[in-house]
């Protein structure tokens, strides 16, 4: 599971990297408030790709037990709050997609992998 987590990271930030490359060389008239959407998502999207980095190696150095179970919730919920924000964030702001909702549910489950590994953290 530790590997998926970490793969997950490694994926998210080459996509983070190529939206970036997109964002600053084929999206100029996009207009700055779209454009200003997507280096945001851009943005949560690369610090994400870095959590799930680090989710998979601190899942990988738990002993069996609550914490590394936490671990595996936040990496779940990282991965998926990634998929969500930045899928409505992107959608929205590139080609007017009606999914901006899901943005919410998403940044909601990044807060929830926050505290999910808060809480593997104290429980060692």
């Amino acid at each position: 599971m530790t590997r998926l987590w970490v793969g997950a990271g490694a994926l998210n930030g080459m996509m983070a990297v190529a939206m970036a490359a997109l964002a600053a060389h084929a999206l100029g008239g996009l207009g700055p408030a779209r454009l200003g959407m997507v280096v945001d998502a851009i943005r949560m999207q690369g610090w994400h790709a870095l959590a799930l980095l680090g989710t998979g190696v601190w899942a990988g150095q738990r002993p069996p037990g609550r914490g590394r179970t936490l671990a595996h919730v936040a990496g779940a919920a990282f991965l998926v709050g990634t998929v969500l924000f930045c899928l409505g964030v992107y959608g929205f702001a590139l080609e007017g997609w009606g999914v901006v909702a899901v943005a919410p549910v998403g940044g909601s489950l990044l807060m929830l992998g926050w505290a999910a590994l808060f809480v593997s953290a104290l429980l060692g």
